[in-house]
């Protein structure tokens, strides 16, 4: 949904309508398989919704051609949601980069980073040419390695239904079905 408030509103409905209908529950598949998907049918209705209303064209020409132009004047990547998103991601990848061993880690500076060509980096290094290619290739395994198990960490953690979310979740259902 790209939208954790509408997430959670969307959860919320989502136990009403299984709450309200568990007795329809035939047991043909796992209580959990059902409520997924009782939760993905009220998102998907959600985002349909909401891009039939997007979709919504202002009768007068242009009638909102200054909100239009003011948005296409803004640049959408210089918010400080985004700047700080690129930070932590260029922090992220510079902490891969300082754990890569040393002769894998000048070879992937000079290449990548100063965009130096083979030879340059070559000769900088006192290597052979195909050396730097090895090593580049190496690096980049490392990096992408390093990077993925990372990334599969955070993907555990992402979304997660627990603490002070679920509490506040379970709390509003319960106040609705009372």
């Amino acid at each position: 949904m790209r939208d954790d408030a509408e997430a959670e509103d969307a959860l919320q409905e989502a136990y009403l309508q299984a709450y309200r209908a568990i007795g329809s529950f035939r047991g043909d598949a796992k209580l959990s398989t059902w409520l997924a998907r009782i939760v993905a049918n009220e998102a998907l209705m959600r985002v349909r919704r909401r891009a039939r209303r997007a979709a919504i064209v202002p009768l007068q020409p242009g009638a909102f051609e200054s909100e239009i132009n003011q948005i296409a004047d803004t640049n959408m990547d210089e918010t400080p949601e985004i700047q700080a998103q690129r930070i932590e991601m260029r922090r992220l990848l510079e902490a891969q980069i300082d754990s890569l061993p040393d002769n894998f880690r000048a070879v992937f500076v000079l290449r990548a980073v100063d965009e130096m060509s083979v030879e340059d980096t070559a000769e900088a290094l006192g290597i052979p040419p195909a050396t730097v290619r090895t090593r580049l290739f190496r690096a980049r395994s490392l990096l992408r390695e390093g990077l993925a198990s990372k990334i599969d960490l955070a993907c555990e953690e992402a979304f997660s239904f627990a603490g002070e979310r679920c509490d506040r979740i379970v709390a509003n259902v319960m106040e609705r079905i009372e």
